[in-house]
Parts: C-alpha cells; structure tokens; sequence
C-alpha cells in the first residue's frame, strides 16, 4: 500500500493483531475500518465517537490542506476534525476503506481520550509507551 502524503510504499506494523500501515517517511498510518477500534480496545479506551461510522456522518471541515486519496479505493478523502482542544484534523475515505493520520495526529487523539483522574491502570504510560515506540511524533 502506498502513502497517501508521500507515495512511497507503506511498512506494516503489528500490534495486539491489529495490521497498520505506516509511512517511515512521513510517519502518517492508515487504519482500516474497524482498526482504531480494536487499537483503543487493545488499550483499554474508549472508542467513543472515533469509529468509522461515526466520523463518516461527521461534517467535512473546510481547511487548506490538499484533498489526499484513499490508498485503497483511490477516491479523495473528506477531511474530518475529531478530538477537542485541539481539534485533529484527518482524512476519511468516502468509501468507509479507513482512517489516515499524518504523523502525530494519532498520538493527540489518544491522550485526549485517556482520562487522567480514573488512569490507575497506568494506561496513559503504555500509550506514550506505545505511541513512542511505533508511531514516533515528529519534533
């Protein structure tokens, strides 16, 4: 599979099963439909508002960034913001195919979602764990 940033060929990463394509150039990954679920589960999170269906129906945010195309399917993606304070900004495929995350962006997601006053399992800690091993932000 191809980036859809960089066009380069993707590396497959594997996690608790779960299949995620990552670009090591742009260090943005594609998660099939149903794959960031199973990621938050792995996790112990809650999916919330962050499966497919659910940012599917979402409104399109208007922002200046390129319309990118599905690695998949190869139509152009619809850009979503999911999160709060900030906002994260990723690209969905119109065909429900998955989710793209530029580099970063998924790091931002899961620590919103992790809730720092019930965290007594150290979920936070396997995350940035997680997070730092597999899907470096950029600095």
């Amino acid at each position: 599979m191809r980036c859809p940033v960089c066009k380069v060929p993707m590396i497959i990463v594997e996690h608790e099963k779960i299949e995620l394509d990552y670009c090591t150039k742009c260090l943005g990954v594609w998660f099939d439909a149903g794959e960031l679920a199973l990621l938050l589960e792995s996790l112990d999170l809650q999916v919330g508002e962050l499966n497919i269906s659910d940012i599917m129906t979402m409104p399109e945010k208007a922002i200046a960034e390129k319309k990118r195309r599905c690695p998949v399917c190869v139509k152009k993606m619809r850009k979503a913001a999911i999160g709060h304070e900030p906002e994260v900004v990723i690209d969905v495929c119109p065909q429900g195919e998955g989710l793209w995350f530029d580099g970063g962006e998924l790091s931002q997601v899961i620590k919103q979602h992790v809730d720092k006053s019930s965290d007594e399992s150290g979920i936070s800690d396997r995350v940035v764990t997680f997070l730092g091993e597999v899907f470096q932000e950029r600095e």
